[in-house]
């Protein structure tokens, strides 16, 4: 009976050993498997960029948030106090430079009473010339008096020296009027600096409303009402769901033919009866040890190998049987199959060069 049972089992297990060595050749051994893979998603901290304290708490753990709805409102009496000193700042800003506008009209109806001035002051220097000419004819001929001839070389030399005042006091209304521009670009920049003041003093004013910047879950929330914030610091998590992502942390030696683009079958440990379909979207460019908090030191000391292991992000459909289940923290089983092709990006032709077995083309 024992070798009966024998003879029959041989024929079994052989068909048994061909078909899994026939599985193991034409697909096993192309299906890379790791169970170091969690669910991730790009979670946004929320948080204030002013200090104060908390008046309004809007939002609660677990709630699902739109896009640009409030989350957190923090006293703004300060603030709406700053908008209105910055605002009678730029008022009086804008009513020095408009007397500037005043002031250089009034400096030209000046230019032009000097420059009348100077006119009148040469026309009187031309007539006590003239005097002074006749009069030294006169002279000459003594139809004239040595007195009447001195008060008109007089005349002349008060007329000359008159001219000379009004031209200066001329050209001194002219350098006046430079006076006043240069004060009034200077006015203009004071009016700038207070308009920005404004804008920042008004930027603050709007941060004191926080709103979501994405739609998705509220959770982690330690904003409380009454409690005083400073800039960064952080009142809650906001995570975008359903759009999640896996990191399957796969060994250096499963990279020789994976690369982007080639499906991936997701397993979810809360969820062990549905498989999700997924695509290898990318490699990290490091392995997780290069970006831990104290990255390994292999120089000094004695040194053990140690296979190291490479974050590969995973897509995830995002109408997949599980997308509304689906948390980031989650254990996941990615099992990638190599045989696919793959895209033809940067990272595949590296590790599609590793599969062929030559070296990838320079870029």
């Amino acid at each position: 009976m024992r070798k009966r049972v024998l003879l029959l089992l041989l024929p079994i297990l052989l068909v048994a050993g061909l078909y899994g060595g026939w599985n193991w050749w034409r697909t096993w051994r192309f299906q890379q498997s790791t169970d170091d893979a969690y669910v991730q998603s790009d979670v946004s901290l929320i948080s204030p960029k002013i200090e104060g304290y908390i008046k309004e708490v809007r939002v609660q753990d677990n709630e699902r948030v739109g896009a640009g709805q409030i989350l957190f409102v923090i006293d703004d009496r300060d603030f709406a106090a700053k908008v209105a000193q910055t605002e009678a700042t730029v008022a009086t800003a804008e009513a020095t430079v408009a007397s500037f506008d005043t002031r250089h009209d009034f400096q030209l109806a000046m230019i032009n009473q000097a420059a009348a001035a100077v006119e009148a002051a040469q026309a009187e220097v031309t007539r006590a010339e003239l005097d002074q000419k006749r009069y030294v004819k006169l002279l000459a001929g003594d139809v004239a008096t040595r007195q009447r001839f001195e008060t008109a070389e007089a005349d002349a030399r008060k007329a000359a020296a008159a001219l000379v005042r009004t031209q200066a006091a001329a050209e001194a209304e002219k350098r006046q009027l430079a006076v006043i521009d240069a004060q009034k670009r200077e006015a203009e920049a004071r009016l700038l600096q207070a308009r920005a003041t404004l804008q920042l003093a008004k930027n603050d004013l709007d941060d004191t409303v926080i709103r979501a910047p994405v739609a998705g879950i509220a959770g982690n929330r330690a904003g409380q009402t009454g409690q005083y914030v400073k800039a960064g610091t952080q009142l809650l998590s906001l995570v975008p769901l359903p759009k999640v992502y896996v990191t399957a942390n796969f060994k250096e030696t499963q990279l020789t033919l994976m690369r982007p683009g080639q499906p991936a079958e997701v397993s979810v440990d809360a969820y062990p009866d549905r498989v999700i379909q997924g695509t290898v979207e990318s490699f990290a460019p490091g392995s997780g040890a290069e970006f831990s908090l104290l990255p390994p030191d292999n120089a000094t000391g004695n040194f053990t190998k140690i296979v190291q292991r490479v974050p590969v992000r995973i897509a995830l459909p995002a109408d997949g049987p599980l997308a509304a289940l689906l948390r980031p923290g989650l254990s996941v089983t990615v099992t990638v199959d190599t045989r696919a092709a793959g895209d033809t990006t940067a990272d595949g032709d590296i590790v599609g060069a590793a599969r062929a077995g030559t070296p990838p083309a320079s870029k």
